[in-house]
Protein backbone atom coordinates (compact mmCIF):
# COMPACT_ATOMS: atom_id res chain seq x y z
CA UNK A 1 0.00 0.00 0.00
CA UNK A 2 1.16 3.76 -1.10
CA UNK A 3 2.39 5.79 2.32
CA UNK A 4 0.39 8.88 2.66
CA UNK A 5 2.64 12.02 2.07
CA UNK A 6 4.02 13.04 5.69
CA UNK A 7 2.21 16.38 5.54
CA UNK A 8 -0.90 14.45 5.34
CA UNK A 9 0.05 11.84 7.79
CA UNK A 10 0.38 14.50 10.61
CA UNK A 11 -2.54 16.90 9.55
CA UNK A 12 -3.89 18.34 12.79
CA UNK A 13 -7.28 17.16 14.03
CA UNK A 14 -7.80 19.64 16.14
CA UNK A 15 -6.86 23.22 17.44
CA UNK A 16 -4.59 22.01 20.28
CA UNK A 17 -2.65 19.92 17.64
CA UNK A 18 -2.41 23.12 15.08
CA UNK A 19 0.56 25.01 14.96
CA UNK A 20 0.38 28.75 14.06
CA UNK A 21 -2.25 31.62 13.75
CA UNK A 22 -2.16 32.31 17.46
CA UNK A 23 -4.14 35.90 16.41
CA UNK A 24 -6.98 33.51 15.07
CA UNK A 25 -7.01 30.39 16.77
CA UNK A 26 -5.44 31.60 20.36
CA UNK A 27 -7.56 31.38 23.53
CA UNK A 28 -10.75 33.87 23.25
CA UNK A 29 -9.51 34.52 19.38
CA UNK A 30 -12.90 34.12 16.84
CA UNK A 31 -12.00 30.74 15.33
CA UNK A 32 -11.66 29.01 18.41
CA UNK A 33 -14.37 30.44 19.80
CA UNK A 34 -15.97 29.10 16.41
CA UNK A 35 -14.88 25.75 17.02
CA UNK A 36 -15.72 25.53 20.68
CA UNK A 37 -19.14 26.63 19.94
CA UNK A 38 -19.62 24.04 17.41
CA UNK A 39 -20.77 26.31 14.48
CA UNK A 40 -19.41 28.06 10.99
CA UNK A 41 -19.71 30.94 9.34
CA UNK A 42 -19.51 31.70 5.85
CA UNK A 43 -15.22 32.87 5.21
CA UNK A 44 -12.02 33.50 3.34
CA UNK A 45 -8.96 32.28 4.64
CA UNK A 46 -6.46 34.25 2.65
CA UNK A 47 -2.34 33.28 3.25
CA UNK A 48 0.71 32.34 1.35
CA UNK A 49 1.04 28.71 0.82
CA UNK A 50 1.71 25.70 3.66
CA UNK A 51 0.54 28.05 6.69
CA UNK A 52 -2.56 25.73 7.51
CA UNK A 53 -5.69 27.40 5.40
CA UNK A 54 -7.28 23.31 4.46
CA UNK A 55 -6.37 22.29 7.82
CA UNK A 56 -8.29 24.73 9.61
CA UNK A 57 -11.55 24.14 7.22
CA UNK A 58 -11.19 20.43 8.03
CA UNK A 59 -10.82 21.12 11.80
CA UNK A 60 -13.61 23.79 11.76
CA UNK A 61 -15.97 21.44 9.84
CA UNK A 62 -15.31 18.76 12.02
CA UNK A 63 -16.14 21.07 14.93
CA UNK A 64 -19.13 22.18 13.16
CA UNK A 65 -20.57 18.45 13.11
CA UNK A 66 -22.16 19.34 9.22
CA UNK A 67 -21.21 17.52 6.60
CA UNK A 68 -17.75 18.58 4.75
CA UNK A 69 -16.88 18.38 0.95
CA UNK A 70 -13.54 19.71 -0.66
CA UNK A 71 -13.12 20.16 -4.03
CA UNK A 72 -9.80 22.32 -6.04
CA UNK A 73 -10.85 25.15 -8.23
CA UNK A 74 -7.94 24.13 -10.40
CA UNK A 75 -10.07 21.03 -10.87
CA UNK A 76 -14.00 21.64 -10.61
CA UNK A 77 -16.27 23.27 -12.29
CA UNK A 78 -20.37 24.76 -12.23
CA UNK A 79 -20.94 20.95 -12.43
CA UNK A 80 -19.58 20.01 -9.34
CA UNK A 81 -20.75 22.86 -7.71
CA UNK A 82 -24.39 22.20 -8.64
CA UNK A 83 -23.87 18.93 -7.42
CA UNK A 84 -22.55 20.16 -4.46
CA UNK A 85 -25.42 22.77 -3.72
CA UNK A 86 -27.99 19.60 -4.49
CA UNK A 87 -26.21 17.75 -1.75
CA UNK A 88 -26.92 20.98 0.77
CA UNK A 89 -30.24 20.76 -0.27
CA UNK A 90 -30.60 16.96 0.67
CA UNK A 91 -28.78 17.16 4.12
CA UNK A 92 -29.85 20.80 5.12
CA UNK A 93 -26.42 22.47 5.26
CA UNK A 94 -23.17 21.20 4.67
CA UNK A 95 -20.05 23.05 4.86
CA UNK A 96 -17.67 23.12 1.37
CA UNK A 97 -14.19 23.64 1.25
CA UNK A 98 -12.63 25.22 -2.26
CA UNK A 99 -9.02 25.08 -2.01
CA UNK A 100 -7.67 27.72 -4.33
CA UNK A 101 -10.93 29.83 -4.98
CA UNK A 102 -8.93 32.78 -6.61
CA UNK A 103 -9.22 30.24 -9.54
CA UNK A 104 -12.63 29.87 -9.88
CA UNK A 105 -14.06 32.82 -12.96
CA UNK A 106 -17.27 35.20 -12.27
CA UNK A 107 -19.68 32.23 -13.70
CA UNK A 108 -18.40 29.52 -11.72
CA UNK A 109 -18.60 31.82 -8.03
CA UNK A 110 -21.82 33.07 -9.25
CA UNK A 111 -23.24 29.40 -9.43
CA UNK A 112 -22.38 29.74 -5.61
CA UNK A 113 -24.18 32.79 -4.36
CA UNK A 114 -27.47 31.80 -4.06
CA UNK A 115 -26.83 28.66 -1.60
CA UNK A 116 -24.29 30.67 0.05
CA UNK A 117 -26.91 33.56 0.71
CA UNK A 118 -29.74 30.72 1.89
CA UNK A 119 -27.22 29.01 4.25
CA UNK A 120 -27.61 25.72 2.14
CA UNK A 121 -23.90 25.89 1.80
CA UNK A 122 -21.23 27.54 4.34
CA UNK A 123 -18.35 28.50 2.17
CA UNK A 124 -14.62 28.43 3.25
CA UNK A 125 -12.27 29.19 0.38
CA UNK A 126 -8.62 29.13 0.47
CA UNK A 127 -6.57 31.85 -1.69
CA UNK A 128 -2.71 32.99 -1.34
CA UNK A 129 -4.17 36.01 -3.53
CA UNK A 130 -5.69 39.21 -2.29
CA UNK A 131 -9.45 38.08 -2.99
CA UNK A 132 -10.73 41.41 -2.93
CA UNK A 133 -9.19 40.50 -6.48
CA UNK A 134 -9.88 37.69 -7.17
CA UNK A 135 -13.25 36.81 -5.69
CA UNK A 136 -16.72 38.81 -6.79
CA UNK A 137 -18.07 41.38 -4.74
CA UNK A 138 -21.59 39.64 -3.87
CA UNK A 139 -19.63 36.51 -2.78
CA UNK A 140 -16.99 38.25 -0.83
CA UNK A 141 -19.94 40.49 0.82
CA UNK A 142 -21.17 37.57 2.34
CA UNK A 143 -18.48 35.72 4.00
CA UNK A 144 -15.58 36.80 6.63
CA UNK A 145 -11.90 37.15 5.78
CA UNK A 146 -9.54 35.98 8.04
CA UNK A 147 -5.52 36.64 6.87
CA UNK A 148 -3.35 33.59 8.07
CA UNK A 149 0.74 34.51 8.63
CA UNK A 150 3.77 32.85 7.26
CA UNK A 151 4.74 30.07 10.10
CA UNK A 152 7.45 32.40 12.70
CA UNK A 153 11.45 30.11 13.03
CA UNK A 154 10.15 28.97 16.58
CA UNK A 155 6.45 27.53 14.88
CA UNK A 156 8.23 25.48 12.13
CA UNK A 157 11.10 24.59 14.68
CA UNK A 158 8.39 23.39 16.96
CA UNK A 159 6.80 21.93 13.57
CA UNK A 160 9.79 19.56 12.70
CA UNK A 161 9.99 18.54 16.13
CA UNK A 162 6.72 17.34 16.62
CA UNK A 163 7.30 15.27 13.09
CA UNK A 164 10.21 13.78 14.11
CA UNK A 165 8.44 13.01 17.50
CA UNK A 166 5.25 11.56 16.01
CA UNK A 167 5.84 10.08 12.46
CA UNK A 168 6.70 6.14 12.37
CA UNK A 169 8.83 6.57 9.47
CA UNK A 170 10.69 9.50 10.90
CA UNK A 171 11.58 7.25 13.71
CA UNK A 172 12.68 4.70 11.12
CA UNK A 173 15.07 6.38 10.15
CA UNK A 174 16.61 8.07 13.33
CA UNK A 175 16.19 11.53 12.60
CA UNK A 176 17.91 14.02 14.60
CA UNK A 177 17.87 17.66 13.88
CA UNK A 178 21.20 19.22 14.88
CA UNK A 179 20.83 22.01 12.52
CA UNK A 180 17.94 24.06 11.58
CA UNK A 181 19.08 27.28 9.36
CA UNK A 182 18.99 25.66 5.91
CA UNK A 183 15.59 23.99 6.95
CA UNK A 184 13.82 26.64 7.68
CA UNK A 185 15.79 28.88 4.91
CA UNK A 186 14.37 26.52 2.44
CA UNK A 187 10.84 26.56 3.89
CA UNK A 188 10.36 30.15 4.41
CA UNK A 189 7.31 30.12 6.46
CA UNK A 190 6.22 27.23 4.67
CA UNK A 191 4.84 24.40 6.56
CA UNK A 192 3.98 21.92 3.83
CA UNK A 193 7.55 22.87 2.51
CA UNK A 194 9.25 21.82 5.51
CA UNK A 195 7.55 18.18 5.67
CA UNK A 196 8.22 18.17 2.18
CA UNK A 197 12.26 18.41 2.96
CA UNK A 198 11.82 16.40 5.96
CA UNK A 199 10.04 13.75 3.45
CA UNK A 200 12.88 14.20 1.00
CA UNK A 201 15.88 13.70 3.47
CA UNK A 202 14.15 10.27 4.06
CA UNK A 203 14.29 9.60 0.44
CA UNK A 204 18.02 10.25 0.36
CA UNK A 205 18.62 8.32 2.97
CA UNK A 206 21.18 5.54 2.92
CA UNK A 207 21.56 4.07 6.69
CA UNK A 208 22.28 4.77 9.67
CA UNK A 209 20.85 7.66 12.08
CA UNK A 210 19.67 10.71 9.65
CA UNK A 211 21.37 13.51 10.95
CA UNK A 212 19.58 16.65 9.34
CA UNK A 213 22.73 19.59 9.12
CA UNK A 214 22.63 22.66 7.32
CA UNK A 215 25.31 21.44 4.35
CA UNK A 216 22.96 18.01 3.98
CA UNK A 217 19.96 20.12 3.55
CA UNK A 218 21.42 22.52 0.68
CA UNK A 219 22.91 19.62 -0.87
CA UNK A 220 19.82 17.62 -1.01
CA UNK A 221 17.94 20.46 -2.44
CA UNK A 222 20.03 21.66 -5.00
CA UNK A 223 20.07 18.19 -6.18
CA UNK A 224 16.72 17.12 -6.15
CA UNK A 225 14.05 20.21 -5.99
CA UNK A 226 11.98 21.33 -8.74
CA UNK A 227 12.93 24.40 -10.77
CA UNK A 228 9.16 26.22 -10.16
CA UNK A 229 6.40 24.93 -8.90
CA UNK A 230 3.24 27.45 -9.36
CA UNK A 231 1.75 25.81 -6.11
CA UNK A 232 4.09 27.76 -4.24
CA UNK A 233 7.55 26.01 -3.76
CA UNK A 234 9.44 28.43 -5.13
CA UNK A 235 6.67 30.48 -6.24
CA UNK A 236 7.69 34.02 -4.21
CA UNK A 237 11.60 33.53 -4.89
CA UNK A 238 10.76 34.23 -8.85
CA UNK A 239 8.33 36.59 -8.43
CA UNK A 240 10.31 38.31 -5.74
CA UNK A 241 13.78 38.07 -7.98
CA UNK A 242 11.52 39.03 -11.32
CA UNK A 243 10.23 42.53 -9.44
CA UNK A 244 13.84 43.43 -7.75
CA UNK A 245 15.10 43.00 -11.76
CA UNK A 246 13.28 45.47 -12.66
CA UNK A 247 13.18 47.70 -10.18
CA UNK A 248 17.49 47.31 -10.41
CA UNK A 249 16.78 48.04 -14.09
CA UNK A 250 17.88 44.85 -15.73
CA UNK A 251 15.77 43.67 -18.47
CA UNK A 252 17.55 40.58 -19.38
CA UNK A 253 17.09 39.25 -16.00
CA UNK A 254 13.21 40.21 -15.73
CA UNK A 255 12.45 38.29 -18.88
CA UNK A 256 14.73 35.88 -17.74
CA UNK A 257 12.74 35.11 -14.38
CA UNK A 258 9.17 35.57 -16.68
CA UNK A 259 10.27 32.47 -18.69
CA UNK A 260 10.38 30.32 -15.84
CA UNK A 261 6.85 31.72 -14.88
CA UNK A 262 5.63 31.30 -18.28
CA UNK A 263 6.99 27.99 -18.54
CA UNK A 264 6.09 26.84 -14.89
CA UNK A 265 2.29 28.15 -15.93
CA UNK A 266 1.89 30.79 -13.33
CA UNK A 267 -1.24 32.63 -13.15
CA UNK A 268 -0.28 35.42 -15.70
CA UNK A 269 -2.89 37.86 -14.14
CA UNK A 270 -0.65 37.35 -11.09
CA UNK A 271 2.41 38.52 -12.95
CA UNK A 272 0.63 41.41 -14.58
CA UNK A 273 -0.92 42.83 -11.51
CA UNK A 274 2.71 42.68 -9.59
CA UNK A 275 3.80 45.06 -12.51
CA UNK A 276 1.09 46.90 -11.89
CA UNK A 277 1.99 47.64 -8.48
CA UNK A 278 5.74 48.09 -9.26
CA UNK A 279 4.32 50.52 -11.76
CA UNK A 280 3.27 53.05 -9.12
CA UNK A 281 5.84 52.07 -6.22
CA UNK A 282 8.90 52.15 -8.27
CA UNK A 283 8.31 54.45 -11.27
CA UNK A 284 5.81 56.48 -10.70
CA UNK A 285 5.78 60.32 -12.03
CA UNK A 286 9.53 59.32 -13.06
CA UNK A 287 7.40 58.18 -15.73
CA UNK A 288 3.68 57.98 -15.64
CA UNK A 289 3.21 56.55 -19.06
CA UNK A 290 4.63 53.25 -17.29
CA UNK A 291 1.08 53.10 -14.73
CA UNK A 292 -1.24 53.04 -18.58
CA UNK A 293 1.03 50.29 -20.01
CA UNK A 294 0.94 48.40 -17.15
CA UNK A 295 -2.97 49.08 -16.80
CA UNK A 296 -3.22 48.19 -20.34
CA UNK A 297 -1.30 44.56 -19.94
CA UNK A 298 -3.17 43.33 -17.01
CA UNK A 299 -6.40 44.19 -19.76
CA UNK A 300 -4.68 42.30 -22.39
CA UNK A 301 -3.60 39.39 -20.09
CA UNK A 302 -6.99 39.26 -19.17
CA UNK A 303 -8.40 39.24 -22.71
CA UNK A 304 -5.78 36.56 -24.20
CA UNK A 305 -5.01 34.06 -21.62
CA UNK A 306 -1.72 31.54 -22.48
CA UNK A 307 -0.09 31.20 -24.84
CA UNK A 308 -0.65 34.77 -26.50
CA UNK A 309 -0.75 36.98 -23.29
CA UNK A 310 3.19 35.77 -22.72
CA UNK A 311 4.48 38.20 -25.22
CA UNK A 312 2.69 40.97 -23.98
CA UNK A 313 4.03 40.29 -20.24
CA UNK A 314 7.80 40.12 -21.67
CA UNK A 315 6.64 43.77 -23.50
CA UNK A 316 5.53 45.17 -20.39
CA UNK A 317 8.48 43.94 -18.37
CA UNK A 318 11.07 44.87 -20.75
CA UNK A 319 9.53 48.30 -20.74
CA UNK A 320 9.33 48.99 -16.91
CA UNK A 321 12.35 47.75 -16.55
CA UNK A 322 13.88 50.56 -18.92
CA UNK A 323 11.76 52.83 -17.28
CA UNK A 324 13.44 55.45 -15.03
CA UNK A 325 13.02 54.83 -11.48
CA UNK A 326 11.31 56.86 -8.99
CA UNK A 327 10.03 55.91 -5.45
CA UNK A 328 9.06 59.22 -4.11
CA UNK A 329 5.03 58.62 -4.25
CA UNK A 330 5.40 55.34 -2.01
CA UNK A 331 7.85 57.98 0.53
CA UNK A 332 5.39 60.78 0.33
CA UNK A 333 2.11 58.17 1.17
CA UNK A 334 4.38 56.61 3.96
CA UNK A 335 5.33 59.82 5.53
CA UNK A 336 1.76 61.14 5.26
CA UNK A 337 0.46 57.65 6.83
CA UNK A 338 2.72 58.23 9.66
CA UNK A 339 1.59 61.69 9.96
CA UNK A 340 -2.26 60.23 10.46
CA UNK A 341 -0.93 57.37 13.31
CA UNK A 342 0.57 60.00 15.25
CA UNK A 343 -1.45 63.18 14.73
CA UNK A 344 -5.21 61.28 14.78
CA UNK A 345 -8.15 63.28 12.68
CA UNK A 346 -6.78 66.73 12.19
CA UNK A 347 -9.70 69.48 11.63
CA UNK A 348 -10.10 70.54 8.18
CA UNK A 349 -8.85 74.02 8.00
CA UNK A 350 -12.51 76.01 7.48
CA UNK A 351 -11.61 77.46 4.36
CA UNK A 352 -11.71 74.10 2.93
CA UNK A 353 -14.44 72.34 4.26
CA UNK A 354 -17.70 71.91 2.03
CA UNK A 355 -20.59 74.02 3.01
CA UNK A 356 -23.69 72.78 1.07
CA UNK A 357 -26.35 73.49 4.05
CA UNK A 358 -27.23 76.96 4.95
CA UNK A 359 -26.24 76.26 8.70
CA UNK A 360 -22.73 74.77 7.84
CA UNK A 361 -22.27 78.34 5.80
CA UNK A 362 -23.60 80.19 9.07
CA UNK A 363 -20.46 78.56 10.65
CA UNK A 364 -18.21 79.86 8.51
CA UNK A 365 -17.23 76.60 5.79
CA UNK A 366 -15.71 77.25 3.38
CA UNK A 367 -15.12 81.14 4.24
CA UNK A 368 -11.55 82.42 2.97
CA UNK A 369 -11.44 79.92 0.33
CA UNK A 370 -9.13 81.07 -2.28
CA UNK A 371 -10.48 79.86 -5.54
CA UNK A 372 -7.10 79.25 -7.31
CA UNK A 373 -8.18 80.08 -10.66
CA UNK A 374 -9.06 83.82 -10.20
CA UNK A 375 -5.12 84.66 -8.97
CA UNK A 376 -2.37 85.26 -11.37
CA UNK A 377 -0.96 81.91 -12.34
CA UNK A 378 -3.83 79.73 -10.88
CA UNK A 379 -2.29 79.55 -7.66
CA UNK A 380 -3.71 80.59 -4.79
CA UNK A 381 -1.12 81.18 -1.91
CA UNK A 382 -3.10 79.97 1.22
CA UNK A 383 -2.83 77.09 3.85
CA UNK A 384 -4.15 73.69 3.03
CA UNK A 385 -2.72 71.64 5.91
CA UNK A 386 -4.18 71.49 9.31
CA UNK A 387 -3.01 73.15 12.10
CA UNK A 388 -0.35 70.91 13.93
CA UNK A 389 1.05 69.72 10.35
CA UNK A 390 1.69 73.16 8.96
CA UNK A 391 4.52 73.40 6.91
CA UNK A 392 5.48 69.98 7.13
CA UNK A 393 6.65 68.31 3.22
CA UNK A 394 5.90 64.73 2.47
CA UNK A 395 6.83 64.57 -1.70
CA UNK A 396 10.40 65.11 -2.14
CA UNK A 397 10.25 65.31 -6.19
CA UNK A 398 12.71 61.96 -7.60
CA UNK A 399 15.87 62.56 -9.29
CA UNK A 400 14.90 62.60 -12.55
CA UNK A 401 13.94 64.82 -15.47
CA UNK A 402 10.21 64.80 -15.22
CA UNK A 403 10.05 65.48 -11.68
CA UNK A 404 12.92 67.82 -11.86
CA UNK A 405 10.10 69.02 -14.01
CA UNK A 406 7.90 68.76 -10.92
CA UNK A 407 10.35 70.53 -8.90
CA UNK A 408 10.91 73.51 -10.70
CA UNK A 409 7.18 74.18 -10.54
CA UNK A 410 6.76 73.32 -6.78
CA UNK A 411 9.93 75.69 -5.77
CA UNK A 412 8.19 78.68 -7.53
CA UNK A 413 5.08 77.91 -5.12
CA UNK A 414 6.34 76.62 -2.06
CA UNK A 415 9.74 77.20 -1.37
CA UNK A 416 9.43 79.28 1.73
CA UNK A 417 7.11 77.15 3.23
CA UNK A 418 8.20 73.40 1.93
CA UNK A 419 11.62 74.44 0.96
CA UNK A 420 11.36 73.25 -2.70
Amino acid sequence: MAIAPLAERLRPEHLDQYIGQEHLVGKGKVLRVMAEQHRIVSMILWGPPGVGKTTLANILGKAAGLPFVAISAVASGIKEIKEVIQLGEKSGRIVLFIDEIHRFNKAQQDALLGAVEKGTVTLVGATTENPSFEVISALLSRCQVYVLEPLSKSELIHMAEQAIAADKELQAHQVQLKEHRALLQFSGGDGRKLLNLLALLMEVHTGGPLVITDQLVEQVVQEKMSVYDKSGEQHYDIISAFIKSIRGSDPNAAVYYLARMTEGGEDPKFIARRMLILASEDIGNANPNALLLATSCFQAVTMLGYPECSLTLAQTAIYLANSAKSNSSYTALQTARKWVKQHGDLPVPVALRNAPTQLMKELDYGSGYLYAHDHPGNFADMEFLPDGISGKKVYEPGQNAREEEARKFLRQRWKEKYGY
